[in-house]
């Protein structure tokens, strides 16, 4: 086996599982040393450029598909995983250069009273409330310091998700692997595909210059992973009108980074008449993207079944946190709590410990997160391979409606399955991120800038992003970039003329 086909033995397995033709296999070019990256335990740099490197090869094919076109893939490792941490890596004119934290003031890390600890997620307001209510303590680090510590891990971890609230109990590796939950995703694929309807053959334009030229995607997600693969199936051609909710707080500081090449609308799905407004654009779309919790849309008229008899033909792609199966299929969550329920922050702690030498410390050691949030970047790539997959079966003889299924646990263990490296190799070797500006050396030479689209309302002056470019290299349709709406009501609730 070739050093590249060794590289690319990751891809090529997951490409396989989709059922697609192996033809451009070849053509898609990978870093030869992924790892050490980035400074971690784990190879986020080959998971990085493998879930870009899928999304891009996917568009590719696509576009073969329906133009005959062939074309090379390529992905730069570091590229990649600087792509995976983006939201941290932009500049808008005229705005501080003052960089956000991705976390609220009290989210993090705990001590429990069990000698454990617990991660609390704070960043929306209303999370934020609910756990101060279970703790019955004041909106600062040392009031919910102290009120944790009168919790075992696991008894709060249970009665933050029976109210609806974000947090977990730190487990190891093992422990995950033994609880039910753990034993639910044994098996599962970062990403799955089913055929869930016939319908008949897509037809597509045979003459387009883009790879998804011509595609209509409804993206109903928030945080990173859904607007990650929104952004990246905006890029590679297709029209993604990203729908939120008015009644639910902007993350500015997120968005204006995943709403990069989108139009962006807001409709409230309890409203009778934004609900009219809603089901047209599905009648009209050819990817429904949705992160509601499982059955959360079903509940609203808008689930997997409904909107494939509403249009047949649809690729409807789903992501939750936990999976679709087990005993926490509908519990809350987000990539760093994920992470610390899983397994990950323990075992980048132990690799660490045993970097430095400090094998003697108290157990369990204080949690050490991934450098970025790799489960939900990994799992937006995952989510555009895997529509774009879909896609490709509903333009060939096949046909159908299809369903995309991605868990941040799944992509999780899916990362875990490509080891660990030598925590020498990690830690001292590992590169370490960029600062969190557009001007260092390394951040620029990847820069493109993004001008503000002119859409609803008012503006006193078009703004220019300055933005990571995308990390996938298509050789024939390199992926557009130059547009932002920056804000989440910029555009009306229809779609542009095919």
């Amino acid at each position: 086996m070739s050093m590249m086909a060794a590289i690319r033995a990751p891809a090529e397995t997951l490409w396989k599982s989709m059922k697609l033709t192996t033809e451009l296999l070849p053509r898609l070019r990978l870093s030869e040393q992924p790892d050490a990256a980035v400074s971690s335990s784990f190879r986020i740099g080959t998971a990085s450029q493998t879930a870009i490197g899928l999304s891009g090869l996917a568009a590719a094919e696509f576009h073969r598909l329906r133009t005959g076109i062939e074309q090379d893939v390529s992905v730069d490792a570091r590229h990649a995983v600087l792509e995976c941490k983006s939201e941290a890596y932009y500049s808008v004119e005229g705005e501080s250069g003052e960089k956000f934290s991705l976390f609220d003031a009290v989210a993090g890390v705990y001590r429990t009273k069990d000698n454990n600890y617990v991660r609390i997620h704070t960043n929306f307001p209303h999370h934020k409330q609910g756990i101060l209510d279970i703790l019955e303590c004041e909106p600062t680090r040392e009031s919910i310091a102290e009120a944790l510590l009168r919790w075992d891990a696991v008894e709060f971890e249970t009665e933050a998700a029976s109210r609806k609230m974000v947090a977990t109990a730190l487990r190891s590796f093992d422990e995950w692997d033994a609880h039910p939950q753990g034993q639910a995703l044994a098996h599962t694929p970062p990403v799955s595909l089913v055929k869930i309807g016939e319908a008949p053959k897509r037809h597509v334009q045979p003459n387009a210059t883009r790879p998804l030229e011509g595609i209509r995607v409804l993206d109903l997600t928030r945080v990173l992973a859904g607007p990650v693969c929104g952004r990246t199936l905006a890029g590679h051609g297709a029209d993604v009108l990203w729908v939120t909710s008015p009644k639910l707080p902007a993350l500015p500081n997120l968005d204006m980074d995943t709403s990069r090449g989108k139009r962006t609308t807001q409709l409230d799905l309890t409203d009778p008449s934004d609900r009219e407004t809603f089901s047209t654009l599905v009648e009209g779309a050819d990817v429904f993207l949705q992160a509601y919790r499982p059955g959360g849309l079903a509940a609203k008229g808008f689930g997997v079944d409904d909107v494939a008899k509403r249009r047949p033909g649809i690729v409807y792609a789903s992501l939750c946190a936990y999976g679709w199966e087990g005993p926490w299929k509908e519990r809350r969550g987000f990539d760093s709590l994920v992470q610390t329920a899983t397994g990950f922050n323990v075992a980048e702690a132990e690799a660490y410990a045993t970097y430095t030498g400090d094998t003697s410390a108290p157990r369990p050691l204080p949690p050490k997160p991934l450098p970025l949030q790799a489960l939900d970047h990994v799992a937006g790539y995952m989510l555009a391979f895997g529509i774009q997959a879909a896609l490709c079966k509903t333009i060939t003889a096949s046909g159908g409606s299809w369903e995309v299924r991605v868990s941040l646990a799944a992509v999780g263990r899916w990362i875990r399955s490509l080891g660990q490296l030598d925590p020498v190799v990690a830690f001292e070797n590992g590169r370490p991120l960029p600062p969190r500006s557009m001007d260092d050396p390394e951040v620029s030479q990847y820069a493109v800038n993004f001008r503000q689209v002119q859409g609803l309302g008012e503006y006193s002056e078009s703004k220019t992003m300055t933005a990571l470019a995308h990390a996938a290299m298509l050789s024939a349709t390199p992926v557009k970039e130059g547009e932002a709406p920056m804000r989440l009501d910029a555009h009306a609730p229809e779609w542009l003329p095919r």
